[in-house]
């Protein structure tokens, strides 16, 4: 389905706020945009393939197992 030229409008304005702050999603960009909508800016976001860049959480970092090499000889000794 085509979209109207409003939409397109509203698209072109996404896409140059979005190669300027790629860390935008659709809310930030909802409040940059003041006259779009929340589900619309996403709605016309997710058709032009964009998504906000932000750090992932890392939950499941893995510890080095300092005692690997060492030789468990009495008690208390670690």
């Amino acid at each position: 389905m085509p979209e109207s030229e409003t939409n397109l409008e509203l698209m072109r304005l996404i896409d140059a706020q979005f190669l300027g702050t790629p860390y935008y999603g659709s809310r930030q960009m909802t409040r940059h945009l003041c006259h779009l909508g929340h589900k619309r800016a996403r709605r016309l976001m997710v058709r032009m393939g964009l998504r906000a860049i932000y750090q992932k959480p890392r939950t499941t970092v893995p510890y080095p197992f300092l005692l690997r090499d060492l030789v468990i000889e009495r008690p208390n000794q670690v």
